[in-house]
């Protein structure tokens, strides 16, 4: 699967604003300071996040992000295809032809049915199930330390 730097910082950060946004809307630059991402990659992803129906925001002071729906109903692939993500195996398009469009590569059923369940996989792991994972709170316990000492 050729999940990259976006697909992963995308999950990332909307992991942490669920995490985060039982006190309010929750401002990039926080996030930023959490995961040591780009404020201006960060910006870019949720621009995609928001014109997706990810996240929505709120302007002003106190403002910042926010899921749209419940944790329970966002999907890995959810934000991953939200940010122009792709959960292929490789680049053969879904119609009969790999090379240009002239014809179908060997492989090309088998790599089909290996995104096919990779999609499947992401779409069945919600925000609140990786939230629970005990893993994910001892992490945002010492980040939250980190950042407020």
């Amino acid at each position: 699967m050729r999940l990259t730097t976006k697909g992963r910082y995308a999950v990332t950060a909307v992991l942490d604003l669920a995490l985060h946004q039982g006190d309010g809307p929750v401002s990039l630059a926080a996030i930023s300071e959490r995961q040591d991402i780009s404020l201006s990659y960060l910006e870019q992803l949720f621009a995609k996040l928001r014109r997706n129906n990810i996240v929505s925001s709120t302007r002003g002071p106190g403002g910042g992000y926010k899921l749209t729906n419940k944790v329970e109903e966002v999907s890995v692939s959810d934000i991953i295809l939200a940010v122009d993500e792709s959960c292929k195996v490789v680049d053969c398009s879904d119609s009969e032809g790999c090379h240009d469009g002239a014809y179908q590569c060997l492989t090309h059923d088998l790599w089909q049915e290996l995104s096919n369940e990779i999609r499947s996989f992401l779409d069945g792991i919600t925000l609140a199930e990786i939230m629970a994972q005990g893993t994910v709170h001892e992490i945002k316990v010492r980040q939250d330390d980190v950042i407020n000492a």
